[in-house]
């Protein structure tokens, strides 16, 4: 039985971000410094500063680490609330990547990696990357293909490789890469460098379709990259153990936070519907418009509903993977059609940026394909049944 009732005071909290995110962060979406790359890095700071003034900063780390520590379930109300724009999850720093790199560094980083990196994250006052992606023909959905390398080389290693779609790449203080022992095919390992390494360098920044992410997206290239032994993250050889650690909750967490996007989408589809009239009538009285208005809050209660059953069960031990893939797809799916619909309603006003919603329409059509495209999810989960079905089979 899951219980999916949630405490008054997370509740009050996310009250507080929906206020603070629509009174404070909202009027800085049409800032200049919110360019084709994201929000710049003076702007994120300024944000911060102002979540961290209204105590709302790093809502998902422990308070050990200057955190607000609430759970999966607490964090799907708090994040939805923060993504009422697109800078919320900025401003609050629970964005990604450096939401998911917290939580990692959380679970298998050092005591000494935790004070040097995890605690100026969780403070944000440095921005961080996860350099895993790589260009065809090396990794993407599928880490066997990894093909960025590392060697022993005395105490430490030397990793070699290129990386790209690195998502805030440029700026970063600390970068975590995703490398294979070059001497044994089956082992991967993660290094947590600084990100000014010699041997680490910026190629260029792609031009995406989406803005919300300081820093971009990136090409990085590793050439004779020395890491020392205190670098590597967690144990020699885990590397692929961790990226689950990682990528099971971090997908959820981009669920959580696009529903807050979706759902002021269609916000602002439906006080439009029922003050534009046409042919006689506000158009949310006519079937076509009103039927997709129905189908938006089908999605968008479906959609809480599978966040918070898999939020349940990452905090009652379960590592819940195939739960959080299908809350990927399912979630990653449904708000699409959510801003599809409701740039729709709109009309020509959905297609300019005079509201928010050709905004978040541009930037969550990435979601169905960052951590895991949908097809790659219905891939697995089509495989988990399978071995389900086999071993109930006996």
């Amino acid at each position: 039985m899951f219980d999916f009732a949630v405490a008054g005071p997370i509740q009050e909290l996310a009250r507080k971000v929906a206020d603070f995110v629509d009174t404070h962060v909202i009027p800085y979406e049409r800032d200049r410094r919110l360019g084709a790359h994201g929000p710049s890095e003076d702007l994120r700071l300024e944000l911060v500063a102002l979540a961290r003034e209204a105590g709302l900063l790093s809502p998902h780390v422990s308070r050990e680490w200057g955190g607000l520590g609430l759970s999966h379930t607490e964090r799907a109300v708090v994040f939805e609330a923060a993504g009422r724009s697109t800078l919320g999850p900025v401003a609050l720093n629970c964005n990604a990547p450096d939401e998911g790199n917290m939580h990692l560094l959380e679970q298998v980083a050092s005591p000494a990696q935790k004070e040097r990196w995890l605690r100026p994250l969780a403070a944000g006052e440095i921005r961080s990357c996860f350099a895993m992606t790589e260009p065809a023909p090396g990794a993407g959905s599928d880490p066997s293909l990894l093909s960025t390398t590392y060697r022993r080389d005395g105490d430490g290693f030397v990793i070699n490789g290129r990386k790209w779609l690195i998502t805030g790449a440029a700026g970063a203080s600390c970068i975590i890469i995703m490398a294979r022992d070059e001497a044994d095919a089956d082992a991967a390992t993660m290094f947590l460098l600084p990100a000014d390494t010699k041997g680490i360098r910026l190629e260029r920044l792609l031009d995406s379709m989406d803005s919300n992410f300081t820093g971009g997206h990136g090409e990085l290239v590793l050439t004779d990259v020395r890491a020392p032994a205190d670098s590597v993250l967690g144990e020699v050889g885990k590397g692929f153990r961790y990226a689950q650690v990682r990528l099971a909750p971090a997908r959820l967490t981009h669920c959580m936070r696009w529903l807050g996007a979706a759902g002021r989408a269609h916000r602002i589809a439906l006080e439009y519907a029922t003050r534009r009239t046409a042919f006689g009538k506000p158009i949310a009285e006519h079937e076509g418009v009103g039927f997709m208005l129905a189908d938006n809050e089908i999605d968008l209660h479906q959609s809480r509903l599978a966040i918070w059953h898999a939020a349940w069960l990452l905090d009652n031990g379960h590592s819940a993977r195939h739960e959080t893939s299908m809350a990927k797809v399912l979630c990653s799916e449904a708000l699409c059609r959510v801003v599809d619909r409701s740039v729709q309603i709109l009309g020509g006003l959905g297609v300019t940026d005079d509201t928010a919603v050709a905004r978040i329409y541009r930037d969550i059509r990435a979601f169905r394909i960052y951590d895991g495209p949908s097809e790659v999810h219905r891939w697995a989960i089509a495989r988990h049944s399978v071995r389900a079905a086999a071993k109930e089979r006996g």
